[in-house]
C-alpha cells in the first residue's frame, strides 16, 4: 500500500510539472483548446443520449477531470469536476476551468453522498490513482438509479503490466532511475483487469470496446523514434478502453 501511495504522488508530481509546462506553451492558443475540449465533450454527450436523454438539471460529476477535462463543456448546468489537482489548475487554466465548479478530492474517497449525480464521466485518469477498484466503486456509488457512467482508461499488452511492476519493485529499493510511463501511471492495465473492475457491482454494461486495432494500426504508422515504438508494434500499448454503464 506504501508502495501504491509513492507511485501516486509521484505521478501527480509529474502530471502537474506537464501541465505547468503546457500552459505556458498554450499562451495565445487558448480558443483551438476549447475548440477541442468542446468537440471532445459533446462527442460523449452524444454517445451516452444514445442510451438516455440528458436534462438541463441534470446533476454530472467528472471524476478526474484534469487540465482538460469533459465537464467543463458538457453543457451541465449543474457540473462538478473532482481532481486532487483542481486548485494548481484553476490557476493554470482559468479561461476554461472557470466553466464548472471544481473540488480538490482524490477519487478514491468521493465527498458526496450515495445516488447523487445523473451522469458520472471519469476518461483516462484511474491507472494513475492510487486505487483504480476503489475509484470505479466511488463511481457506482455516487450514481443515481438509472443514472448513466461514462469510463475509460488505456489497457495494454501484458508484457507492460509486468514490466510496470519490475519498475515499481526497484523504485520502492530506493534505484533513483525511472521511466517515464511508467512513472505517470501507479499500473498499466490489461484488458482483463479493466473489465475486473467492473465486477460485482450494481452496474449493467450497455456498450463496451477496446480500440485494439486502431492502438496497432497507430503503432504501425508512427516512425519509429526508439525501441520501444517498434515494441509496441508487437505489443500494443495505450488502446482505449471505454464503458457505457447503467446504474441498477
Amino acid at each position: 500500500m506504501r508502495t501504491r501511495q509513492k507511485l501516486a504522488h509521484r505521478a501527480l508530481e509529474r502530471q502537474l510539472q506537464y501541465q505547468q509546462k503546457k500552459a505556458q506553451n498554450l499562451r495565445g492558443h487558448e480558443a483551438e483548446v476549447i475548440a477541442a475540449m468542446q468537440r471532445s465533450s459533446q462527442r460523449v454527450r452524444e454517445t451516452l443520449e444514445k442510451f438516455s436523454t440528458i436534462s438541463n438539471d441534470a446533476r454530472v460529476i467528472e471524476v478526474g477531470s484534469g487540465a482538460h477535462g469533459l465537464i467543463f463543456y458538457f453543457g451541465a448546468r449543474l457540473g462538478i469536476g473532482i481532481d486532487p489537482l483542481a486548485v494548481s489548475y484553476r490557476k493554470l487554466f482559468p479561461r476554461w476551468q472557470n466553466s464548472a465548479q471544481t473540488i480538490a478530492a482524490a477519487g478514491e474517497q468521493l465527498p458526496f453522498r450515495d445516488q447523487t449525480f445523473d451522469v458520472v464521466l471519469c476518461d483516462n485518469v484511474v491507472d494513475h490513482a492510487e486505487s483504480p477498484s476503489q475509484i470505479v466503486a466511488e463511481l457506482a456509488r455516487v450514481l443515481k438509479p438509472d443514472g448513466l457512467l461514462y469510463f475509460t482508461v488505456n489497457v495494454h499488452h501484458p508484457v507492460y503490466a509486468v514490466a510496470a511492476s519490475v519498475h515499481s519493485g526497484w523504485r520502492a529499493l530506493g534505484v533513483p532511475f525511472e521511466i517515464g510511463p511508467f512513472a505517470d501511471h501507479t499500473t498499466h492495465l490489461t484488458i482483463e483487469r479493466a473489465r475486473r473492475l467492473f465486477a460485482g457491482l450494481p452496474l449493467e454494461i450497455l456498450s463496451e470496446s477496446t480500440h485494439l486495432d486502431e492502438a496497432r494500426a497507430r503503432a504501425r504508422r508512427q516512425p519509429a523514434r526508439h525501441f520501444g515504438d517498434l515494441f509496441k508494434r508487437v505489443f500494443f500499448k495505450n488502446a482505449l478502453y471505454e464503458v457505457i454503464a447503467r446504474r441498477l
